[in-house]
């Protein structure tokens, strides 16, 4: 592949994030021994949990580095990251003792683990990718229309632990299928039509499942990394549905497919620069993908590297990759479309910041300072009253909700500004997803990785015009789990909630009357197990939230 890249001056960035720890007293002791059996065990439980914010080289991004170097330097022994990693902290580092995710074992054998220099992770050969690519239903084997009319108002619900994605109907509330996918599923996305949903799980695999069929399933999948979080497809006119690209994180790439088969085109290796000191990263990852509605590009969010990749794919048949650059902030992380859909917002939460992209223009058009780790999911777009169109984040690290002007034209004096800050109750964050919709008066927040329990089960309601509190739903007490990430059906009259419990243990979906707030529908049942994210086809194909 040719690939043509230019270079656009951003921002320059503060100094690194430190250690957020408190400093406990200095233990010096030898390097914990471990066997070839312990050493791959740990290894794994570190790629499951921690690797996604810490980075498979252990040198940090969204967590801090957690090398031996950095940990002893903090004063670091065993007994003192055993606590972190039971306890979890305050500003987002689940509690995976508590959660009863590892158990006190696996902690001390992972605590001995991060003592040790970090093991040379894998590569991935372009044949084994290859040779990953399964083609379950070939194209002229699949259905010419629809089975079923309510497909728009379809959810793809994700069971992370369980590796296993759940298909409703939204319409009738019934079950359709449960579909096998990749280890701990990150997103869903769709094709630019609908009919085809996209899964990317932490494992690197891609699954694509055809939702016009009687009983929705996969028809095809591709592993093409060992750790992927994102998964975005062609959108723009003319390539409707023609290309799937995967974000990885390790090997550091992304990865251009077929659309409809997931057949493995080509791949780019994304370690570069950091954006400010110039020094090298092998660690810059792809956080997340957006497709753009102005061109036939993709927009990369190199988080490591703070950088923002526009990645042409109009020629990728004839063999040409261009790439513009957009030099912008550390660690870029999640993000989403205004309401006009032409700026894209994406966290880059270690500086605690928002990046602010002009595609039609491709450049950098702001950075705005937000509170303590931003992160938005896709945020929640509202047209205000008075602010005009603003875009809202929550954030892990504290309590507040930060809503930006995004319309410059017709509301300059608010663009690219902090507008409204809406306080959460309680005290710390936790917040991972913020969410409205057109047709709802609601603006709505959940905050799963407090440490307070009564907090963790909370969605908080709040009036998208005065940003008053409205009202605080409550996981009902006969289900575990946390609340977590709200998603509105087709035509905005009800949302979903998550309630993320145990792998060992059932939870639920709880269904809500977006006008009364009235709990309307709860999903049970064996099958609903770590339920995380949940996508309505239609507003993931429109990217209304």
């Amino acid at each position: 592949m040719k690939v043509a890249k230019k270079l656009v001056t951003g921002l320059l960035g503060a100094a690194l994030v430190s250690f957020s720890a408190a400093t406990l007293a200095h233990a010096e002791e030898d390097v914990p021994k471990l066997t070839k059996e312990e050493m791959q065990k740990a290894s794994r439980i570190f790629f499951d949990r921690c690797a996604g914010c810490h980075g498979m080289l252990r040198k940090g991004a969204t967590g801090p580095a957690l090398t031996p170097e950095a940990l002893k330097k903090k004063g670091l022994n065993i007994p003192a990251i055993e606590a972190f990693i039971y306890n979890g902290t305050p500003g987002g580092m689940p509690d995976w003792g508590k959660q009863g995710v590892l158990t006190k074992d696996e902690i001390h054998l992972l605590a001995k683990f991060l003592l040790n220099p970090p093991p040379p992770p894998p590569l991935l050969t372009w044949k084994q990718i290859n040779d990953s690519w399964k083609l379950y239903v070939p194209l002229e084997k699949r259905p010419k229309k629809a089975a079923n009319p309510h497909w728009k108002n379809f959810f793809g619900v994700i069971l992370r632990d369980v590796g296993k994605v759940a298909i409703i109907d939204g319409t009738t509330k019934k079950l359709l299928n449960i579909v096998n996918t990749g280890f701990a599923v990150h997103i869903l996305r769709t094709s630019k039509s609908g009919r085809y949903m996209y899964s990317i799980g932490r494992d690197g695999k891609a699954t694509v499942i055809d939702l016009w069929m009687k009983k929705p399933d996969k028809v095809a999948e591709v592993k093409v990394c060992y750790d992927a979080r994102s998964i975005d497809t062609s959108k723009y006119e003319g390539y409707e549905d023609k290309y799937a690209v995967v974000g990885c994180y390790w090997p550091p790439a992304f990865v251009i497919l077929d659309g409809k088969t997931l057949k493995p085109i080509t791949r780019h290796a994304t370690s570069d620069y950091y954006y400010d000191t110039k020094d090298f990263v092998r660690e810059a990852r792809v956080a997340s993908i957006v497709a753009s509605h102005y061109d036939p590009l993709w927009v990369l969010n190199i988080k490591e590297a703070g950088q923002v990749w526009l990645v042409d794919y109009a020629n990728v048949d004839k063999g040409t990759i261009s790439i513009d650059m957009i030099d912008a902030e550390r660690y870029l992380h999640d993000g989403g479309w205004d309401l006009s859909k032409r700026y894209f917002l994406v966290a880059a939460n270690m500086r605690n910041k928002v990046v602010v992209i002009d595609t039609k223009e491709k450049k950098l058009e702001a950075i705005v300072k937000v509170g303590t780790k931003p992160h938005p999911g896709r945020g929640a777009n509202i047209d205000h009253p008075k602010y005009g169109p603003i875009w809202c984040t929550g954030h892990i690290g504290e309590n507040r909700i930060a809503c930006i002007g995004t319309d410059p034209e017709k509301h300059p004096q608010y663009a690219w500004k902090v507008v409204k800050w809406i306080e959460m109750p309680g005290v710390g964050g936790g917040n991972l997803f913020v969410k409205t919709n057109p047709n709802s008066k609601w603006l709505l927040a959940d905050r799963p990785l407090n440490p307070d329990k009564n907090l963790q089960r909370s969605i908080f309601v709040f009036d998208k015009n005065t940003f008053e509190l409205v009202k605080t739903l409550k996981v009902p007490s006969d289900i575990p789990g946390r609340a977590v990430h709200e998603e509105y059906n087709k035509d905005g009259s009800e949302f979903w909630i998550s309630v993320w419990g145990r792998k060992d243990q059932p939870t639920a979906i709880l269904i809500y009357d977006d006008k009364t707030l009235q709990l309307k529908n709860v999903i049970k049942g064996d099958w609903v197990r770590t339920p995380t994210g949940k996508f309505n086809v239609y507003n993931t194909m429109k990217d209304i939230y």
